[in-house]
């Protein structure tokens, strides 16, 4: 098996570089011997896979099937071997991180300082920023969402419960009232946060069923930290994370509404590229992120 692979690798090696020579000297090994190992792989397999000239190199029709199956199976073994090998010693090297600002500065950054104090040899780019980031496009190892929805394009693991609250500051109360039913909204001042999921119609739940209820306000901003502000500053109800909401609903300058209505199954979640091999880097910080939060918990 071990003469086998010599053998392919030593066929995609030359068609990558160009030529016996050029492949001999990146590779570190004589023209000779790559020679006799393609020789030996056309022997094997009954067909040509390459033209050889004295000025080119081609592949033929046979070698260019085979030259895309096979760079695909080394490539796939390559990546399985650095990723047993990241498994089996310590995460290192750079790990780009991707979270919700409001979120990455309160309550994520203290949990991602804890796993480089654990892994010394990590480094990391993390980037707050509140719009959807392409994590394939950027070079994103893994993100930090919050969410109830699956991209189906990566791949999702759980790391907290989380929940929304809706509230609105107690002077506006005094003015409006308590709503009793979501519905109430449509006539209230509300605050739009243009990163919330629907922006301007908010969901609830009422006996299992998602009702979508669209709001209008004199605030529009593109950050839940602002929103927060605006409602506790009496300029209408706003929806926000519980992580943010908690602080001041203690201190009483918000005042939770609507409780039976707002839709749970809102998880902080880690997502990251489909790849046939997870990094053993990005393993180590999902698996600390879930140990972290399992005794920190998002309130």
């Amino acid at each position: 098996m071990t003469q086998d692979l010599a053998r392919i690798r030593a066929f995609v090696q030359v068609f990558d570089a160009g030529g016996f020579s050029a492949a001999a000297r990146s590779h570190g090994r004589s023209k000779a011997l790559l020679s006799k190992y393609v020789t030996d792989l056309e022997d094997y397999l009954g067909v040509r896979l390459m033209n050889r000239t004295t000025r080119k190199l081609s592949l033929t029709e046979a070698g260019e099937a085979y030259y895309r199956e096979a760079s695909a199976l080394l490539a796939q073994l390559d990546d399985l071997d650095a990723t047993i090998s990241e498994q089996t010693s310590e995460p290192r090297g750079l790990l780009r991180v991707s979270a919700p600002r409001n979120f990455g500065e309160n309550t994520l950054a203290p949990a991602i300082f804890a796993f480089l104090q654990k892994y010394p040899k990590v480094s990391l780019d993390l980037r707050l920023e509140d719009r959807y980031v392409d994590l394939v496009d950027e070079g994103i190892d893994v993100a930090l969402r919050i969410s109830t929805m699956a991209d189906s394009s990566l791949i999702a693991r759980k790391i907290a419960d989380m929940h929304l609250v809706v509230g609105a500051a107690p002077a506006l109360l005094e003015v409006h009232g308590q709503p009793q039913h979501p519905e109430a909204l449509r006539s209230l001042p509300c605050i739009i946060d243009t990163n919330l999921q629907g922006q301007a119609n908010w969901r609830f739940n009422e006996n299992g069923k998602t009702l979508s209820i669209p709001v209008a306000g004199r605030v529009r901003v593109n950050s839940p930290l602002a929103a927060r502000s605006a409602a506790v500053a009496g300029l209408g109800f706003a929806v926000l994370p519980s992580y943010l909401a908690d602080p001041v609903v203690a201190a009483g300058a918000l005042i939770p509404v609507l409780t039976d209505f707002v839709p749970t199954g809102q998880t902080l979640q880690a997502v990251y590229p489909h790849r046939r091999h997870l990094a053993g880097k990005v393993r180590a910080l999902i698996d600390h992120l879930v140990d972290w939060f399992g005794t920190h918990p998002v309130s």
